[in-house]
């Protein structure tokens, strides 16, 4: 199944719908229909859902287009039935300028609303206590539209990862502290609000619930991420290279590559071709392989022939981050135009315990 959607490039950036999107709109149909309601009415609901994501999108196209002020790249945005995700490169780095990435797509928002202000101020609201279902139509669309997005921003603005104000929150702790405490700290404030949405979905409204847990989780996985930076911070490729590591010749076959994968721990192989770098083979390259072709097929046939290189000096963040990018299985280190060694996910994280070993100690 095709996990997303692509839709034409805004700005260069690729924008994705995830297939859930599409639950999202068969559950508004199928309420609205047991609700009673009319197809017109039905129709507006769901031409109002789907211009809020438009301007969701743009939200996240203002981090976008921020970060690519300071240079950072945006792989792509998708949308989700939660909202939309801009896939930067990475953050910056310099709190000034991550203030102004965060602040970007909320800032999106206001001046939406701002532009729909002369229709939200003359529209006729009707009242909580005589009408208690509001329903959007041709009068109602563009206010409401409006309100949602002011409301947008002030969701996104709550001081808690991973939403836009958690972010906002630690780039003004790194003015004063180390970027590492300061996402520890934002990320301690943002789990004490987290908490007391999760207490009040129990009184006010379920959903709540699951925004407190997203928090969490949201906050927990960024203290992390920065946390594992933080013991990538001055090494490059060079500490982290494996000269000793498994190859294979294009021309063995699956079966051979199995028998490799069993004897020892490698499960990532360079594919080589007379000697020269020719591939990379994994453990779920010789599955497919397996089940597509049989052991006694050659390994050029399953192997993955796009080479990914870096330089002896290349920064290891930089390398992290290629590999959480492009999904690769294996980095090839060269040095002057000469394959050095390998790079693995399983090395980094090796060379990261022991770094926080030595941290501990000292």
């Amino acid at each position: 199944m095709k996990r997303a959607l692509s839709l034409p490039k805004i700005a260069g950036i690729a924008i994705n719908i995830h297939w859930t999107f599409t639950i999202l709109i068969a559950w508004i149909v199928f309420t609205n229909l047991r609700a009673g309601l009319d197809a017109v009415h039905i129709g507006w609901m769901v031409l109002f859902v789907l211009s809020l994501f438009v301007c969701v999108t743009l939200h996240e196209l203002g981090h976008a287009l921020a970060a690519r002020r300071y240079g950072i790249k945006t792989v792509d945005i998708t949308l989700y039935p939660i909202g939309g995700v801009a896939s930067l490169e990475r953050m910056p780095e310099k709190p000034r300028q991550e203030l102004v990435v965060a602040l970007a797509g909320p800032l999106v928002n206001v001046v939406i609303m701002l532009l729909l202000l002369p229709v939200i101020a003359n529209f006729d609201w009707p009242d909580k206590e005589t009408q208690t279902v509001f329903l959007i139509d041709q009068n109602s669309f563009l206010p409401m539209l409006g309100v949602v997005n002011i409301w947008l921003a002030m969701f996104n603005l709550i001081p808690a990862f991973p939403m836009d104000g958690g972010r906002v929150l630690r780039a003004l702790l790194s003015m004063q502290m180390n970027r590492v405490k300061a996402t520890e700290t934002a990320a301690t404030i943002g789990q004490i609000i987290a908490v007391g949405f999760v207490f009040a979905g129990f009184y006010l409204n379920p959903f709540l619930i699951f925004i407190g847990l997203f928090i969490i989780l949201g906050a927990r996985a960024e203290a992390e991420m920065v946390k594992t930076q933080s013991f990538l911070h001055g090494l490059t490729a060079r500490d982290a290279v494996m000269t000793n590591y498994s190859a294979l010749d294009k021309n063995q076959t699956i079966g051979e590559a199995v028998r490799m994968l069993l004897d020892g721990e490698a499960k990532n192989f360079l594919v080589t071709d007379q000697g020269e770098p020719f591939g990379v083979l994994n453990r779920d390259h010789i599955i497919r392989g397996i089940q597509a072709a049989g052991e006694s097929a050659p390994i050029h046939s399953v192997a993955d022939t796009n080479l990914q290189f870096a330089e002896m000096q290349a920064p290891l963040q930089e390398v992290m981050q290629n590999f959480q990018q492009a999904k690769l299985s294996i980095l090839l280190v060269r040095e002057h135009g000469r394959l050095i060694g390998i790079i693995d996910l399983d090395n980094i994280s090796e060379l990261i315990l022991v770094n926080a070993a030595r941290g501990q100690r000292t």
